[in-house]
C-alpha cells in the first residue's frame, strides 16, 4: 500500500506548486501571446507563406551533405515531434476540455498558431548559435542563443533555464498517464495475479523505466533513429483511427467544431478565473502539445545536418502545425462528439471513454497501444533534453547521469496524482517560457537579416 507518509509528502509538494502557479500564469501568457503575435507580424507572415519550401526542406530536397551536425533535418523534426505529439495530444487535449470546456480547444489553436512563428525564429537561433561541447559535438538551444547571441550577462537567464528544464523536461506525466490507461484497461489488479493496485502501478514504472533506460543510454542519434521510425507510424495509426470515427459520426463533427467556436467567447464561464482563465488554460495545454516558447525542440534542431538557419526554421515550425492544429484537433473532436466530456474522469481515462464509445467497444484497446507508442517515443525523447541542461549546468560527462534521475522519476510518477505531476510540469514549462521568450524577442533582427537573406537566394535561384 502506499504510505501514509508518502502520501502526505506528496500532498505537500503539489500544494507547494499549487501556491507558486498562480504567479506564473501573466508573465507566461504575455511572453507567449504578446511575443508570438509581434514575431508573426515582424516575420511578415513568412512561416505560413513559405509552409510548402518547409515541407521540401524536411523531404530531404535541400539537404547539404556536407553540412555540420548529428541528424538530418528529418530526424531532428521526428525528435522533436515524438517529445510533443504524445500523451499531450491524448490527455493534454482531455485535461483542457475537462478544466475549461469544449471552448478551451479554441485558443490552442490560437496559441498553436502563433506558436508557428515562435518556433520559426528559435529553431533559427538554435542554428545560428551553436557550438561544440567538451566531447567535441555539436550543441544547440536556448542556453547557446542566449550566452553566445545576447551576451555574457545574459548567462544567469540560461543558467535559471537549464535548473528549471530539471524538472520540466522529466517524463513524469507520459509515465503517469501511461500507467493509468493501462490500469484502465487491462484491469491487471482485477483480472490477473492478486496484487494491490499501487503494486501495479509500481510494477509498470519499473517496467517503463527499464525500457526507456535501454535507447537513452544509447545517445542523440539512437534516439534520434528510434524516433524518425516509431512516429510517422504512430502518427499515420492514430490519425487514421480518428478520421474513421469522424467518418462513421459525420453529422456530429461540424455541431462539435461549432461548439469549440461558440464556448470560446463564453464570458460567463465557471472556469476558475472566468474567460481569461478558459484563454490560460488554452495558452498552457498548447504549450505542453507542442512546447512552442519552450525552448525544448532548438535542442535538437541545433544539432541537424544544416548550415542555414532560416531552413531550420521552417521545419521548426511544421512541429506546432502537425501536433496541435492536426493530431489535438482530431481528439478534441471525437471527445465532444462521443459526449465523453461529460463523463466523471480527466485526463487519458476521457479519451479512452471517448474511442471506446465511437469504435465499437474495442476502442480503448486501441488507444493503448497507440499510447504505449506515444508514451515511449516522448521518454526517449525527453530525457535528451534533460541531459542537455545538466551538461549546460555542470559537463557532459556528469550531465549524461540526468538519465539516472530521469528513470527513477518514471518510477515515482507511476504512482503519483495527476493533479501533482500536472502542476509540476506546468510550473517547470511556464518558468523556462520567461528566459527562452525574452532571448527570442531580444534576437529576433538577427533572424530577419538571415532569412530575408536566405530568400533572395532563394529568388534568385541559390537555394
Amino acid at each position: 500500500m502506499l504510505t501514509f507518509g508518502t502520501f502526505l509528502f506528496m500532498e505537500a509538494i503539489n500544494d507547494f506548486i499549487s501556491f507558486l502557479l498562480p504567479y506564473t500564469e501573466w508573465p507566461m501568457f504575455i511572453l507567449l501571446i504578446g511575443g508570438g503575435l509581434f514575431l508573426v507580424f515582424y516575420s511578415k507572415f513568412a512561416p505560413y507563406r513559405y509552409f510548402g519550401h518547409a515541407i521540401a526542406i524536411v523531404s530531404g530536397k535541400y539537404d547539404d551533405k556536407n553540412a555540420k551536425g548529428d541528424v538530418t533535418s528529418f530526424q531532428a523534426l521526428s525528435a522533436a515531434v515524438a517529445a510533443t505529439v504524445g500523451l499531450g495530444n491524448i490527455s493534454g487535449v482531455a485535461i483542457a476540455i475537462h478544466d475549461g470546456g469544449p471552448g478551451v480547444v479554441f485558443w490552442i489553436w490560437m496559441t498553436a498558431l502563433l506558436g508557428m512563428g515562435i518556433k520559426f525564429y528559435s529553431g533559427s537561433l538554435a542554428i545560428m548559435f551553436r557550438g561544440t561541447d567538451a566531447d567535441g559535438k555539436m550543441q544547440g538551444g536556448p542556453m547557446f542563443y542566449i550566452t553566445q547571441g545576447m551576451g555574457k550577462w545574459a548567462k544567469p537567464m540560461a543558467i535559471f533555464f537549464s535548473i528549471c528544464g530539471l524538472f520540466g523536461f522529466l517524463g513524469v506525466f507520459t509515465a503517469n498517464q501511461f500507467t493509468e490507461a493501462f490500469m484502465g484497461v487491462v484491469e491487471p489488479h482485477k483480472t490477473l495475479f492478486v496484487a494491490s493496485e499501487y503494486s501495479w502501478k509500481l510494477g509498470i514504472g519499473f517496467v517503463l523505466a527499464i525500457i526507456t533506460s535501454i535507447v537513452i543510454f544509447g545517445g542523440l542519434t539512437k534516439i534520434a533513429k528510434v524516433a524518425s521510425a516509431i512516429v510517422p507510424v504512430m502518427v499515420g495509426i492514430y490519425l487514421l483511427a480518428v478520421i474513421f470515427v469522424m467518418a462513421s459520426n459525420a453529422g456530429e463533427v461540424f455541431p462539435a467544431l461549432k461548439m469549440i467556436l461558440v464556448e470560446a467567447w463564453n464570458f460567463d464561464t465557471m472556469v476558475t478565473g472566468g474567460f481569461w482563465g478558459l484563454v490560460i488554460i488554452g495558452v498552457r495545454r498548447a504549450m505542453f502539445s507542442n512546447e512552442a516558447g519552450l525552448g525544448s525542440a532548438p535542442m535538437y534542431h541545433g544539432q541537424s545536418k544544416n548550415n542555414d538557419p532560416t531552413k531550420e526554421g521552417l521545419v521548426a515550425m511544421l512541429g506546432p502545425f502537425i501536433d496541435t492544429i492536426l493530431v489535438c484537433t482530431f481528439t478534441a473532436v471525437v471527445i465532444i462528439l462521443s459526449g465523453a466530456y461529460l463523463e466523471e474522469g480527466s485526463g487519458i481515462t476521457m479519451t479512452m471513454i471517448a474511442f471506446e464509445k465511437t469504435l465499437y467497444g474495442i476502442g480503448d484497446i486501441l488507444l493503448m497501444v497507440i499510447v504505449a507508442a506515444f508514451a515511449l517515443s516522448t521518454l526517449f525523447t525527453y530525457s535528451y533534453y534533460g541531459v542537455k541542461s545538466l551538461s549546460f549546468l555542470t559537463n557532459p560527462k556528469i550531465g549524461k547521469w540526468y538519465n539516472v534521475f530521469f528513470i527513477v522519476m518514471i518510477v515515482f510518477a507511476a504512482i503519483a496524482s495527476l493533479k501533482l505531476v500536472k502542476n509540476l510540469i506546468d510550473l517547470s514549462y511556464a518558468l523556462m517560457v520567461i528566459p527562452n521568450m525574452i532571448a527570442v524577442l531580444y534576437l529576433a533582427p538577427k533572424v530577419n537579416a538571415a532569412s530575408k537573406a536566405y530568400f533572395k537566394k532563394r529568388k534568385q535561384g541559390g537555394a
